[in-house]
């Protein structure tokens, strides 16, 4: 008798290993290239409180994020830096729209390198003979160089920066030229610079603005970044995912990292 209660523990433990197994999950998020740091160490908090389970990332520019999304790349959760992207997101059914939902705030500085001797009082500066370069995101596939366009145009001198402009894959590889001195100044998001501080200082708050379509007037505009479930997602945890951003633990998190709670 004890031995058949012996092998019939063993079994129930082998099957309930399988059960365990079959059940854990490999989440895939894509998120934008400024939440690298934040995101890795909320995927950690995540999988904690999930044993079993993993989170896998995917880190670039948002708009290429959302290109891979568009042509069948497996993502459960997409996580832009700005709202525009996820708009263009929901009109191609690319996410789950009623899953979507704002998590943090950002803002947009002009750094230089560490040893810089500049003085940069308005974005006017930028015109002068002794910046030669100046590092932003490609605006066709970055937040942060539409950003950086728009608070340009809006200042009247986007015209004589363009020809200067070093144009990234995205954001960190404008902190990364301005860090190593390949260029005299960048545009980032205040969260990027806080992570190169030992490499670069902040030059420039930049207030972010964004044209009124009727009467064309530039005004203010901030930075929020949303995220939400993929439409071609089944995972069971997307909407777990999201949930443990949004939480507590989760914007701890982000607010270390130097993101603004959302409002």
């Amino acid at each position: 008798m004890r031995r058949k209660q012996f092998f019939s523990l063993i079994l129930g433990a082998g099957f309930a290993l399988v059960a365990a197994v079959a059940s854990a999950e490999t989440l895939t998020v894509s998120a934008a290239a400024s939440l690298t740091n934040a995101f890795k160490e909320i995927g950690k908090g995540f999988e904690a409180a999930n044993p079993g389970n993993t989170v896998e990332f995917n880190f670039a520019a948002s708009g290429a994020l959302l290109q891979q999304i568009a042509q069948g790349a497996p993502v459960d959760v997409f996580a832009s830096a700005d709202q525009e992207t996820m708009d263009k997101a929901a009109g191609g059914d690319n996410i789950k729209k009623e899953t979507r939902v704002n998590f943090a705030g950002n803002g947009l500085v002009v750094i230089v390198p560490k040893d810089s001797t500049l003085k940069i009082a308005d974005l006017k500066v930028l015109t002068g003979a002794d910046i030669k370069r100046v590092a932003i995101g490609n605006p066709s596939t970055t937040p942060n160089g539409r950003y950086a366009r728009a608070a340009m145009q809006a200042a009247g001198v986007w015209e004589a920066v363009e020809p200067k402009l070093v144009l990234a894959e995205n954001v960190r590889q404008s902190l990364s030229y301005v860090g190593r001195g390949e260029v005299e100044v960048g545009f980032v998001f205040t969260t990027d610079a806080k992570q190169d501080e030992d490499k670069v200082n902040v030059a420039l708050v930049v207030p972010t603005v964004a044209r009124d379509e009727q009467s064309g007037q530039w005004n203010p505009s901030p930075i929020v970044y949303p995220i939400a479930e993929v439409a071609t997602s089944k995972s069971k945890l997307s909407a777990a995912f999201i949930a443990y951003v949004r939480s507590p633990d989760g914007q701890k998190v982000l607010e270390r990292y130097g993101f603004l709670p959302i409002q």
